[in-house]
């Protein structure tokens, strides 16, 4: 021992005692006791000479401090002087043991555990660790266990120590559970999970704990037998929703599902049953797998599929599984949907009304079902699902309501669809009247951005704090090809196709190709102040030079084309849909950025619609009559542009007059959704032809306001008859008071039963409040708290249900709605469930 740290254990004592003796049993110290200097401390020496120090220390320097040091053991107490001075003051001991109390500040009461576990205070770093988490009314107990948790590397917490030791499990390192066994902790750590989980074995081990901890809390939930208390699955709860330990939770999760046979016992249990727990990563498997069986044997309603898959969110593996869920929760939407749908109309108009109004939901539920099957990357699992769903859309949705809507096609003398603004008149119809208020105006234009696409972007917008927007149909010109589209929408006078095998469109006579002829276009109507951009362009510029490029124009065209950029291509074709999901967050973004260069008003549209089936077309599919005439200038595969075309009953046939063109070209599009074959091109993404999929085009006006008007919804604790907490759970109703709406926005909360000085003394739930139901018996939720150890401590007193929200943007909490409780229970060590 240095004579620094000596010299620092006296002064310690010093600091308590006036006088300390100091026994060198081993006769080897006597240097360090010579070399030693205390201010203010006298040094004296016991050598046969204890009655005359007895006095000089009592009665003639009654308030000095002495170091009283003997050479040789302490003796007997029979013959031991001084031992009355000794026992009403302090001991040097230079023991190891004292040596480590000493430097721990620890009393000798603890020289016991000090002497059990020696091989724990020979590490510096060990006792550094320590030494930050004493307290001065630590008892034996709470010191085993914060050196318990220094050995595991983890917080001071019996659950955190827990959890620490099982990553290390997981990940194949023992260097914990080595280390709590060198020093001779292990039998402490078994007990300790005796007494806080209920684990009993003959012979303890970290996996044999796991395992026995996965099997009753797996029983607690399914009504099987069980060993463990109520605090194993609070604890498994907490472990499982741990973004720290979350790897370690999932590797031994899948090993526990091995060892305990979960996926023959999931086997036999009804799925239903099941919608609560997670556990294992087989249950989310076994739900979705029975679920997709029941939306193809129609057992079940699509209301009940979206509550399970609600339920599911707030699971472990949801993020893993988002897709599957979401793709089955589509699928059922679209076949009840289609199944009560009437695809009847009494006219052209009729159709893209009624079509605008509700059946373009069928082709959104369809997007969106194929885009989540198709990233979840399970099309096998998917397979029995996505092939009824394909047959619907293809045969009793898609050809059924083309050929219903051809009727009218074919007994209208003129493409029109009265009060339906067609989309020739655009500029007039919707750009002019912001002109004639000096408002200047920003129209997106994004390439094959069918109705039902934005319809979704309508809702994303409306979600946005201060945007307001509205959609409307407008019928878009035939044939339904980009060329004619772009053209429609800019200010014009006349439009005519080329008279050459191009396919591009004249406005006035001039070429609308590109953005600078649309620019000249726009100069041209507008006295200068107008232009036309590509999105990408504007996107990458600064934010004074996006102003600038606002202030210079009344009028800026945005030229957005993903969707046809995908689609219309043979090799990518098949990412058309994931091509809408972008397209969607691209919109977004443009719009934010628009009205953050001060653009207030804002219109968003698109040239055409397109249709798209997700399966592999059969020859019944396209046309097998050829395409004929004096002078065939043009052909896709959902139109033939040329001159003296020869009639033929697959084709409708128009002259430009029909469709509002100048000049003498005639069109023809095939009927219904027949397809046209072109070398080299896609064929299961098309447009350019008569259905209402390609010709319902959405308009929307986006404005922003000044004032926030988004609030998330209120969400209420419904009180049960008593306000007594009696067992060793509670059941709550909470209660969203709304449906959540665009601007009635979803509520997060975190949900848990609190003492008054604010520990948590349950399990603890994430919980979103989402529901859109207009029923409000729909809007319950039912939340079972699990009452932990720690709530035995607070029997008698008042407790809180608490649920706290998360301050936006940080990682703190703040309450939002408590309900006070007292808790009345007879504890036992278990808890009944």
């Amino acid at each position: 021992m240095s004579s620094q740290r000596i010299a620092h254990a006296l002064t310690k004592l010093f600091n308590r005692h006036r006088i300390v003796f100091w026994y060198d049993a081993k006769q080897e110290l006597r240097s360090d006791f010579e070399a030693v200097s205390l201010p203010d401390v006298e040094k004296l020496e016991i050598a046969n000479n204890e009655y005359g120090l007895k006095y000089r220390v009592l009665r003639d320097a009654s308030t000095q401090k002495f170091l009283l040091y003997k050479e040789g053991a302490q003796p007997p107490e029979l013959d031991n002087w001084l031992l009355d001075v000794q026992l009403a003051h302090g001991e040097f001991r230079t023991d190891q043991v004292a040596i480590w109390l000493s430097e721990l500040e620890l009393g000798l009461e603890f020289a016991e555990i000090a002497q059990a576990h020696a091989e724990f205070f020979q590490a510096e770093k060990r006792k550094d660790v320590l030494k930050k988490w004493l307290k001065p009314d630590d008892t034996a107990g709470q010191l085993r266990l914060k050196m318990l948790a220094v050995c595991a590397g983890s917080e001071p917490r019996m659950d955190s120590v827990v959890e620490t030791l099982l990553q290390q499990l997981a990940d194949d390192r023992a260097e914990g559970m080595r280390l709590i066994e060198r020093c001779g902790l292990d039998a402490f750590l078994w007990e300790q999970l005796t007494r806080f989980y209920g684990y009993e074995s003959t012979e303890p081990s970290l996996r044999d704990f796991v395992i026995a901890l996965f099997k009753s809390c797996y029983a607690m939930s399914t009504d099987g037998e069980f060993k463990m208390t109520g605090d194993a699955l609070v604890f498994l709860k907490r472990w499982k929703d741990s973004r720290q330990f979350e790897s370690g939770f999932e590797a031994l999760s899948a090993e526990c599902a091995d060892v305990l046979g979960i996926e023959q016992d999931l086997g036999k249990r009804d799925f239903r049953n099941l919608i609560e727990l997670d556990y294992f990563r087989l249950i989310d498997q076994k739900i979705i797998s029975d679920l997709v069986r029941a939306v193809v044997g129609r057992t079940v309603t699509s209301g009940d599929v979206a509550l399970w898959v609600r339920q599911r969110r707030q699971g472990h593996w949801y993020d893993e599984f988002r897709h599957l869920y979401e793709a089955i929760e589509f699928g059922a939407r679209f076949i009840q949907m289609l199944g009560e749908a009437n695809l009847t109309m009494d006219s052209l108009a009729d159709g893209v009304q009624r079509y605008s109004r509700a059946w373009f939901q069928l082709d959104q539920l369809y997007r969106k079902f194929a885009y989540h099957v198709r990233v979840s990357g399970q099309p096998s699992l998917m397979g029995e699902l996505s092939e009824q769903v394909e047959n619907l859309y293809s045969n009793s949705y898609l050809l059924k309501l083309g050929d219903a809507f051809q009727t009218h096609v074919d007994s209208s003398a003129r493409w029109e669809a009265y009060p339906v603004v067609p989309q020739n008149t655009f500029f007039e119809h919707w750009v002019r009247p912001f002109l004639r208020k000096d408002k200047r105006v920003c129209v997106i234009i994004s390439d094959a951005m069918r109705y039902e696409i934005g319809d979704e972007l309508l809702s994303l917008i409306r979600q946005e704090d201060r945007y307001s927007a509205e959609l409307e149909p407008a019928l878009s010109m035939l044939p339904s090809y980009t060329q004619l589209g772009m053209a429609a929408l800019l200010p014009n006078k006349t439009l005519a196709i080329s008279d050459n095998d191009t396919g591009t469109t004249l406005v006035d006579g001039q070429s609308s190709q590109g953005t600078t002829n649309r620019t000249k276009i726009l100069q041209a109507a507008l006295e200068g102040r107008g232009q036309a951009i590509r999105a990408e362009e504007f996107m990458q510029l600064n934010r004074d030079d996006s102003r600038e490029v606002l202030k210079g124009n009344d009028v800026l065209y945005i030229y957005h084309n993903r969707i046809d950029h995908t689609g219309d291509k043979m090799h990518s074709e098949g990412q058309a849909f994931e091509a809408a999901e972008q397209t969607l967050d691209d919109l977004i973004r443009l719009i934010k950025k628009l009205t953050a260069a001060n653009a207030n008003n804002l219109l968003v549209t698109a040239d055409h619609g397109f249709i798209y089936q997700n399966r592999e077309l059969d020859e019944s599919d396209f046309l097998s009559v050829p395409v004929n005439g004096e002078n065939v200038l043009y052909r896709d595969r959902r139109f033939v542009l040329g001159k003296g075309l020869a009639p033929s009953p697959a084709f409708h046939h128009f002259s430009s007059e029909q469709l509002g063109l100048d000049g003498d070209m005639e069109v023809q599009v095939p009927k219904s959704i027949n397809r046209l074959r072109l070398k080299g091109s896609g064929s299961r993404f098309v447009h350019g032809g008569a259905s209402l999929q390609e010709v319902v085009i959405p308009v929307l006006k986006v404005n922003k306001k000044r004032q926030s008007d988004v609030s998330a919804v209120e969400v209420d604790i419904l009180r049960g008859a008593s306000s007594v907490i009696t067992s060793g759970q509670l059941a709550v109703t909470l209660y969203q008071s709304g449906p959540v709406t665009e601007k009635i926005q979803p509520r997060l909360l975190r949900a848990g039963i609190y003492t008054e000085a604010g520990e948590l003394i349950s399990d603890s739930h994430e919980l979103v409040f989402d529901l859109t139901s207009e029923n409000p018996r729909e809007r319950e939720l039912q939340v079972r708290f699990l009452l932990s150890r720690k709530a035995d401590e607070a029997n008698g007193q008042e407790v809180f249900l608490r649920l706290d929200e998360q301050h936006a943007g940080t990682s703190h909490y703040k309450e939002y709605k408590s309900l006070r409780y007292t808790m009345r229970r007879s504890f036992t060590s278990d808890f009944d469930f």
